[in-house]
């Protein structure tokens, strides 16, 4: 039988991920195998930066982390696996996206986010919507091809007011 202190320790590593399953927006279960410590090193800094963490934590403390949040994702516990936990949806998810198209080792095996078991295909929609600052841009210039028809359009009427008014 286990020692009190190493229940102890994995009671409070059960307790750390179930806090950081409340706390994230985004969870994705990522297979790491083939990576280097370098290029796994590379990941995580590129996720700091939009807020995110990669952790490795051993599958049973992880089951039992999900099973107390009644998430089910027992299909793809097997083997080594990372986790990802971020506060946002989109930034994390692209940047994953992107590290693994240039890391062909690292696979996406699921996700949850919002509170629902999502598979990659929706994980790669995510992946696919402009981030925030895209998103702004195409908006304000959809708003200048309006002002710029309006424009347009008084300059001609001013034009033809003008002839009318010689006459």
């Amino acid at each position: 039988m286990a020692s009190k202190r190493i229940l102890e320790q994995k009671e409070a590593t059960v307790k750390e991920i179930t806090d950081r399953l409340d706390s994230s927006k985004t969870f994705l279960l990522l297979n790491y195998q083939g990576l280097t410590v370098s290029e796994i090193a590379e990941l995580r800094n590129s996720l700091r930066e939009v807020n995110s963490d990669v952790k490795v934590y051993k599958n049973t403390l992880m089951n039992l982390a999900l099973k107390n949040k009644n998430i089910k994702l027992n299909d793809y516990m097997s083997g080594p696996n990372a986790y990802l936990f971020a506060d946002s949806i989109i930034e994390p998810i692209k940047v994953v996206s992107k590290f693994a198209k240039e890391h062909p080792a690292l696979e996406i095996r699921v996700g949850y986010i919002d509170n629902e078991v999502v598979d990659t295909k929706i994980i790669n929609e995510y992946a696919t919507i402009p981030s925030m600052e895209g998103l702004l841009t195409m908006f304000a210039g959809g708003l200048i091809e309006h002002v710029r028809n309006l424009s347009i359009g008084l300059n001609l009427y001013a034009e033809k007011l003008e002839e009318g008014g010689n006459n």
